[in-house]
């Protein structure tokens, strides 16, 4: 079964991979790819908090194809030596749209995409990219949500 990857340079992206990894059977797997999707004429730079400081330091100097290069590496490299060929793929359009059309050019089993998990509502939302690569993906689809954060309040008392 070939899986596909999707990476937006988060961590969360990485805890998806990771957690891929924690009950995924590597001998029923045949091949991994790695995908992350730049978005062309973006204003934004593509999200690379995945790698280490010297590259973070380089930045500015950075497009946004190197970082989207540098996020598919390091989530790579979390599978080598876990057993299926590994591929690195970086795609240039609608994140969405480009997930879904390598899921069926690949012909994939699964799609393993990270939630959104930026913002308030991470908690009761995904983001839309999971959102739609969920609906329309030709395979089955593990969308893996960001771990609830801890509440710093006091716990409310009890009424007697």
């Amino acid at each position: 079964m070939h899986v596909i990857v999707a990476t937006d340079g988060s961590k969360q992206s990485l805890a998806a991979a990771k957690h891929l990894k924690s009950f995924a059977d590597p001998d029923a797997i045949t091949e991994v790819s790695v995908i992350a999707v730049i978005r062309p004429l973006a204003a934004v730079a593509f999200a690379d908090e995945l790698s280490d400081a010297e590259q973070k330091a380089s930045w500015e100097t950075m497009s946004f194809r190197e970082a989207a290069e540098n996020a598919v590496a390091v989530i790579a490299a979390e599978f080598d030596g876990w057993g299926p060929k590994v591929h690195k793929r970086v795609r240039s359009g609608s994140p969405a749209a480009e997930i879904i059309k390598a899921a069926k050019q690949y012909d994939a089993g699964l799609v393993v995409v990270a939630a959104g998990g930026r913002g308030i509502s991470e908690s009761v939302l995904i983001g839309s990219t999971a959102q739609r690569v969920q609906h329309y993906a030709p395979c089955p689809v593990l969308v893996v949500r960001p771990r609830p954060r801890k509440s710093t309040k006091a716990p409310k008392a009890k009424k007697s």
